[in-house]
């Protein structure tokens, strides 16, 4: 069972631009109630999806430096990044089938 995992400004690079397989990238911060809302959607997609999408935390009160670099203001703020390239961002609590809607378009899924 896939579980989302923790990345650090140390290992983004490694754990996410290099990544063979598209990584959606969950900026939250502890205190902020949004990011709690979407913790579970976030986490049924690692699940749903874990053959073809790899599910990152970023901590952005821990990890300043990424955030910062991918002008990163309000959160929760959901990036998927395939071959090292932002290619979705969504920001704000929504619901989890749009969040579906604009991730799986960048997967390459054994269904479609």
């Amino acid at each position: 069972m896939a579980k989302p995992f923790e990345v650090s400004d140390d290992n983004f690079q490694t754990d996410v631009l290099e990544s063979d397989k598209p990584v959606l990238v969950d900026f939250w911060a502890d205190w902020c109630g949004p990011c709690r809302m979407i913790a579970p959607s976030v986490s049924a997609m690692a699940e749903e999806y874990e053959d073809v999408l790899r599910v990152a935390k970023m901590d952005i009160d821990v990890n300043p430096a990424v955030p910062g670099r991918y002008g990163i203001f309000s959160i929760p703020t959901l990036m998927l990044f395939k071959d090292g390239q932002v290619v979705e961002r969504i920001t704000g609590a929504v619901p989890k089938d749009r969040i579906v809607a604009q991730v799986l378009p960048h997967l390459e899924t054994a269904a479609a």
